[in-house]
């Protein structure tokens, strides 16, 4: 998955923006006597996150030198290693292309001081943050133009129409990619009591694991730092299998996701939270509208 992530991030965007003009005189409405014209704004930084510290890395430096921008990466502590080689590989290849010394380079050190240092360096005209939502806030905050992504908690509603089979499929799909690492992969499932047992045999069926009150109790204490809803970074981006051993819960053989049933959004409720690992919050409404309801505010819940 990882690898795949790189290969997205590489050779998919290149076939994608190769062709796109990004310099000069890039659109003309005759009849509004309107031009837009492209510019270079000089300087960006890149904060990197642990989740997808290679392909982040490799997407902004794409995107940058598309645009004619030079690029430094903040990456994260954690994942430090990986995003520094994964820059030095591009700055070596963009040179070898033309590009000038050092157009791509790395915090070799990171700190967040360093990287608030960086966020208000004069040098910086630009700030493309990827990370929690701390680290946007910051960089929304940093007297400059920047351009974040950071938490998402997106619900996914099997509505009673829907092709429960192929549904459960996409969602696992997407859920299990990368053991859930990515913002824009499903938190929660809600369905309408009336296809309620047809989903739950499904998602059994297709290895996913509902946890009985206690277990769900047992990984919540597990997934997020005590008295927050902020992930346990040691159990970021892993197997069901990983999360049950450290939870001393027994689970079936095969299974790709742990679901723990909710009752609804907040505090009370740790899972209607942001979870970048193999697990699922699970949803019963009454009927459609409540189900709209519930996913209106699980997208609110814990965003900033």
């Amino acid at each position: 998955d990882k690898t795949y992530k790189n290969h997205l991030a590489s050779k998919l965007l290149y076939n994608a923006i190769k062709d796109m003009k990004t310099i000069g005189v890039i659109s003309e409405d005759k009849a509004a006597q309107v031009i837009d014209i492209a510019t270079p704004v000089g300087l960006l930084m890149g904060i990197v996150p642990s989740t997808n510290p290679t392909s982040t890395a490799i997407f902004k430096s794409m995107i940058a030198i598309k645009a004619r921008n030079a690029i430094v990466f903040s990456p994260h502590p954690s994942a430090a290693k990986c995003t520094m080689k994964a820059a030095m590989l591009m700055n070596e290849a963009a040179i070898a292309a033309g590009a000038p010394a050092n157009i791509i380079g790395c915090i070799s050190m990171p700190t967040i001081d360093a990287t608030n240092a960086l966020m208000k360096a004069k040098e910086v005209a630009m700030i493309i943050a990827t990370g929690g939502p701390g680290m946007v806030r910051a960089s929304y905050s940093a007297g400059k133009p920047a351009l974040g992504v950071g938490a998402g908690n997106c619900p996914a509603y099997i509505e009673k129409t829907a092709d429960v089979k192929k549904a459960v499929s996409n969602i696992l799909a997407s859920k299990t990619f990368d053991y859930g690492t990515i913002c824009a992969s499903e938190q929660s499932i809600i369905v309408e009591q009336c296809n309620r047992e047809e989903v739950v045999a499904e998602l059994k069926k297709q290895g996913g694991y509902f946890m009985s009150p206690e277990e769900t109790k047992k990984v919540c204490g597990l997934l997020f730092k005590p008295g927050t809803h902020d992930m346990n970074a040691k159990f970021v981006g892993r197997s069901p299998q990983v999360i049950a051993e450290a939870a001393g819960i027994c689970i079936p053989e095969g299974t790709r996701v742990l679901i723990g049933e909710q009752q609804g959004v907040g505090p009370e409720y740790p899972l209607s939270y942001e979870k970048l690992t193999s697990v699922l919050a699970f949803y019963t409404a009454k009927d459609w509208h409540e189900a709209c309801e519930l996913c209106i505010a699980l997208l609110q819940n814990g965003i900033f």
